[in-house]
């Protein structure tokens, strides 16, 4: 796997010839967090393939000192999330409950210890579901912020240069949203 700086060194040299290595170091991630806004696989894939061909056309017009210097992991969340923004403008999200059998399809490796057994794998699968379900109805601010947070495992200052935030509306997104999930997930206990 290639550092994020070894990829923009690459793009430096001969940007068609890496920008593969770009999509395979990314795609899954950028799947993943598309998955996480929409909730729905094939609009996460077009996401994630639109986000790609946007980066590589942007990536064109770049001089070499900006492809040396990009924020790689961080401009790949941002294109993601705009295409993301600018497929829903207009449009209802589609939001799954928690009974449908479509929110099943998130998929968690097991351990080897769990395979065995399918109580703790089937369980995990269930949580799972319910978390994608319970991210799907918080507000998109919270929700972005806390799918990069925790998810994703961007760090604050990354979050912030995705969302073009500051760094304190970040942390105040993230904080609330989970302040949200919380509480959700206390209600449903009840």
């Amino acid at each position: 796997m290639h550092s994020d700086q070894e990829l923009c060194d690459a793009l430096v040299r001969d940007l068609d010839q890496h920008f593969e290595q770009v999509v395979l170091a990314f795609q899954d991630r950028l799947y993943a967090f598309a998955l996480r806004l929409t909730n729905l696989p094939q609009d996460a894939e077009e996401i994630a393939q639109d986000a790609f061909l946007r980066a590589y056309r942007a990536l064109e017009t770049f001089s070499a000192e900006r492809r040396q210097t990009l924020a790689l992991r961080a401009w790949l969340y941002q294109i993601t999330l705009n295409v993301f923004r600018n497929r829903i403008r207009g449009r209802a999200l589609v939001t799954l409950s928690i009974d449908d059998e479509s929110a099943d399809e998130t998929y968690v490796e097991p351990s080897d210890d769990e395979t065995l057994r399918p109580e703790p794998s089937a369980e995990r699968a269930e949580q799972n579901a319910e978390l994608a379900a319970q991210l799907a109805n918080l507000p998109p601010r919270y929700r972005e912020a806390v799918v990069l947070r925790y998810v994703e495992e961007l760090d604050y200052a990354e979050i912030a240069d995705v969302l073009k935030q500051p760094l304190g509306t970040v942390k105040s997104n993230v904080h609330r949203g989970l302040q949200l999930l919380r509480a959700q997930f206390a209600v449903r206990e009840l």
